[in-house]
């Protein structure tokens, strides 16, 4: 008599692995929010180029390269060096005001205290730009508190005349721009390491030699782009130079407005944004290439 076996076989069931993308298409997924972001601004930036090679009222079926003629004129060739030399002047003081702000940043061991130094310097960013320019207005008109101290000392008997000059307007634009120049010069020198600082006071050198021989060196990747940031910013800004500069600061932010608003001549004001951003890109370039330079050969002496 055949007895069945107590225990039966039990069918195995192959449990099938769910479906996943591949790490390529995960990475697509992740990256197409801020694709469409590129392509709306891509797309904005070949419709002011197509206005700027069209014609005054027929923006989009005429061609001419009559705006950027235009642009050959002394008084724009004026306006667009006085641009550059702005935004390059402005990049090079608030370099040197960011560099001993990032250094203390950066040596700080404090955390609170830290997040103080960091408020303190993101608090540019986070009042509305129109408000900081009123504020300067208050600060430096004729009858504003930088005079009225002057004269409280002694100083000066008659106000100075610090509005709707270049000087007004180069001291708005270092402080709006202040802030992108301390975070990636305050970021470089945290990525310098004590050890070599430490290395060189052992060799006899003064904190002001270990600064300047050792710190500076090794964090000029991060100036070169804390001083590109600025430029770049402070080149296409608008507000600053209206308003403390009026009509006698012509930055071709400013002649782009004037174009648009009582002339409505959208192929004037295109070519000129063209202008502008194509020599800012081209100068960004640059800064980058010395800076990738740079870190190479950093990279390679360690």
């Amino acid at each position: 008599m055949e007895h069945q076996p107590l225990i039966r076989p039990v069918d195995v069931v192959v449990a099938r692995k769910p479906r996943t993308f591949s790490p390529t298409a995960r990475a697509w997924l992740f990256l197409t929010p801020s694709m469409l972001f590129m392509a709306v601004l891509i797309a904005a930036s070949l419709l002011v180029l197509r206005m700027s090679v069209g014609t005054k009222g027929a923006e989009w079926t005429g061609f001419s390269l009559d705006s950027y003629a235009q642009l050959l004129e002394p008084y724009y060739l004026k306006s667009l060096l006085l641009t550059l030399r702005l935004a390059l002047i402005s990049a090079v003081i608030a370099v040197i005001l960011a560099i001993p702000v990032g250094y203390t940043m950066s040596r700080l061991q404090s955390p609170f205290i830290r997040r103080l130094f960091l408020a303190a310097v993101l608090l540019p960013l986070l009042v509305n730009l129109l408000l900081q320019s009123y504020g300067w207005l208050v600060i430096l008109g004729p009858g504003g508190m930088l005079n009225q101290a002057l004269k409280g000392m002694g100083l000066i008997t008659r106000p100075i005349m610090m509005l709707y000059n270049q000087n007004g307007v180069l001291m708005g634009l270092v402080q709006t721009a202040f802030p992108l120049a301390v975070l990636p010069i305050a970021s470089a020198m945290r990525g310098v390491s004590r050890s070599y600082e430490e290395a060189a006071a052992t060799l006899g050198a003064s904190r002001f030699q270990v600064f300047r021989q050792v710190v500076l060196p090794m964090s000029l990747p991060g100036i070169i782009t804390g001083a590109t940031l600025v430029f770049a910013y402070n080149a296409s800004s608008f507000v600053v130079p209206l308003l403390l500069g009026g009509r006698r600061v012509p930055m071709l932010a400013v002649m782009v407005h004037d174009q648009i608003a009582p002339l409505m001549n959208w192929p004037a004001a295109s070519a000129a944004g063209v202008v502008l951003i194509v020599t800012t890109l081209a100068i960004m370039t640059l800064s980058e290439y010395i800076t990738g330079r740079r870190r190479r050969m950093l990279e390679a002496s360690q």
